[in-house]
């Protein structure tokens, strides 16, 4: 089968490649769309972490956002599941230890990420193989584009509940990206007022098209109460302290953006302002919400998808090339089977 893999910094290329199998509790999946996520530029780049602690390796077949039909199964597997449409979790844990057993296995201490980490190979391929138990099935209403948007989604829906807000509350989200968007649209779901603070032209202006009129650059932004600020921002260091900063006092930070070097906040604000702070990682426990919305039309996060190209052109886009003909939104689709 095709697949692409990454071979070192900065080169990528569709090889043919042995398909998976299925082994026990297990199935393989053909892949109808995968996207390419910021973490799959840090794997093509050289510059995630992974890649010098040792927890990933060249070479690697990246691809963690995604959906398809499960084309077979291993043993122990209930055949029933043979034709479904499904998405699945990126987090892959050992599935004994205390933190899986309570339903943490985002953080169990052997954790394979799936196009990640630990050598799983990815989604960025024709067929790509997953333990039964990380499956999520799809509902005809969720179409191949959304179904690709789940695991982003179940990041955005993560933060969106840490933010803790009820409805009416006002929340600012930093970031216009791809988490940045799904946070403000799984927000709006929840009755949240919500406001975004970018400085990407594109992104502010499909966040007003969106429906956002609140869509602000730093010196624009007006002085309102933010009862939550929600860091959703990718390689931007210096936004937790302007999270909380701006934070009302008793609100809550959320971090899910990531920055190449480490951010620093002064721990006195956090504790003078009574604020509670929140990590979030991956998107585990908040796929199910996340489909859910997607079904029942609450959240319609299909604008955000700028393009749809083939499997041949995943290099390029890895290397910053947008198709000329791509729409404003941050995300670019796969689909393997051109």
């Amino acid at each position: 089968m095709r697949a692409l893999v990454l071979t070192g910094p900065g080169e990528a290329a569709v090889e043919e490649v042995e398909p998976p199998v299925a082994g026990p509790g297990e199935v393989v999946v053909a892949v109808e769309r995968a996207g390419v996520c910021g973490t799959d530029l840090e794997l093509f780049t050289g510059h995630m972490s992974y890649l010098g602690t040792g927890r990933a390796w060249y070479p690697l077949r990246p691809g963690h956002e995604w959906c398809g039909r499960v084309a077979a199964v291993g043993a122990a597997v209930d055949p029933s599941w043979l034709g479904r449409r499904v998405t699945g979790d990126t987090m892959l844990g050992c599935g004994r230890c205390e933190r899986c057993r309570e339903g943490r296995h985002h953080v169990c201490a052997e954790l394979a990420e799936l196009g990640i980490s630990r050598g799983r190979a990815g989604a960025l391929a024709e067929r790509v193989a997953v333990p039964v138990a990380a499956l999520y099935a799809l509902p005809d209403a969720v179409d191949e584009t959304l179904g690709a948007l789940v695991e982003p989604g179940g990041n955005a829906l993560r933060a969106v509940r840490a933010a803790a807000l009820r409805p009416g509350e006002r929340l600012l989200v930093l970031g216009t990206g791809t988490i940045g968007l799904l946070v403000a649209l799984f927000a709006r779901a929840h009755g949240v007022e919500t406001h975004l603070l970018g400085r990407d032209r594109d992104g502010l202006r499909l966040a007003r098209e969106l429906g956002f009129a609140g869509a602000w650059t730093r010196p624009s932004l007006p002085d309102l109460a933010w009862h939550a600020v929600v860091d959703a921002a990718a390689n931007a260091p210096e936004l937790p302290a302007l999270a909380l900063e701006l934070v009302e006092p008793a609100g809550r930070v959320v971090c899910v953006g990531l920055a190449g070097t480490p951010s620093t906040i002064d721990t006195r604000d956090l504790v003078l302002k009574d604020v509670t702070a929140v990590g979030i990682l991956g998107g585990s426990v908040g796929l199910a919400g996340a489909v859910a919305a997607y079904a029942d039309g609450s959240v319609d996060a299909r604008p955000l998808v700028a393009a749809t190209v083939g499997l041949a052109e995943t290099a390029d886009v890895l290397a910053g090339h947008r198709p000329p003909w791509a729409g404003p939104g941050p995300k670019i689709h796969i689909d393997p089977r051109r």
